[in-house]
């Protein structure tokens, strides 16, 4: 298990290792500038690892135009990113992508929680143009958080899940026991509803691998 430090700010890159980062996201849809500058600041100030990130309004973000149109943005940082997150309405552009060298989170964010025979389709679907796949879902009830957790012990690995929404948020600290990859926590202000910050799941990590 990895924690990426999800970041609207990359002037905070540099407090992300210190305070137990392993990798940066940076959102570039939340952010003002030209991509490859944001870009060209991170690797002066921060070594790890960096997700770079232009997220759709229809998965909760603040991009809200056509694959070109994310194409146009994302490219300028394709190879000075580590991986690109790329939704599945995006993946036309995924050869461009690999023809720079750089790896691919295939993400899926849904405000609802799928069936788990749905997961799994997703997630072959999502791998089948990525590297880790990436399913954020939203569960309405325990029921389904433990169908969540069932899956992310299943599916092949490396898998990336994760919960929408603050009503389950002790689910984000659960589902990396049984596998999910990274888990994305805040530093400054948060990306995502219920997001914990990168200290505090730090320290929530260390406690929980802790013998008795």
């Amino acid at each position: 298990m990895k924690i990426v430090a999800a970041l609207t700010n990359p002037a905070l890159a540099a407090k992300a290792g210190e305070q137990g980062a392993d990798l940066v996201e940076l959102r570039l849809d939340l952010m003002n500038g030209d991509p490859s500058r944001i870009l060209r600041q991170y690797r002066r100030d921060c070594t790890l690892p960096v997700i770079a990130t232009i997220r759709s309004g229809s998965e909760g973000g603040q991009f809200f135009g056509d694959a070109d149109g994310w194409m146009a943005k994302i490219r300028p940082v394709l190879r000075d990113a580590d991986y690109i997150d790329v939704e599945q309405q995006f993946a036309s552009h995924v050869p461009e992508i690999r023809a720079a060298g750089t790896k691919i989170i295939a993400s899926h964010h849904a405000g609802e929680m799928p069936a788990l025979f749905s997961l799994f389709t997703l997630e072959r679907d999502l791998r089948s143009y990525g590297d880790i796949p990436k399913i954020i879902v939203t569960p309405a009830n325990d029921a389904d958080l433990i169908e969540l957790i069932t899956f992310t012990q299943a599916a092949a690995k490396p898998v990336i899940t994760g919960i929408m929404g603050s009503r389950f948020r002790y689910g984000r600290a659960v589902l990396p026991l049984f596998g999910a990859e990274f888990v994305y926590c805040h530093l400054g202000t948060r990306t995502a509803e219920g997001q914990y910050s990168v200290g505090e799941f730090a320290t929530l990590m260390n406690l929980l691998r802790q013998p008795g």
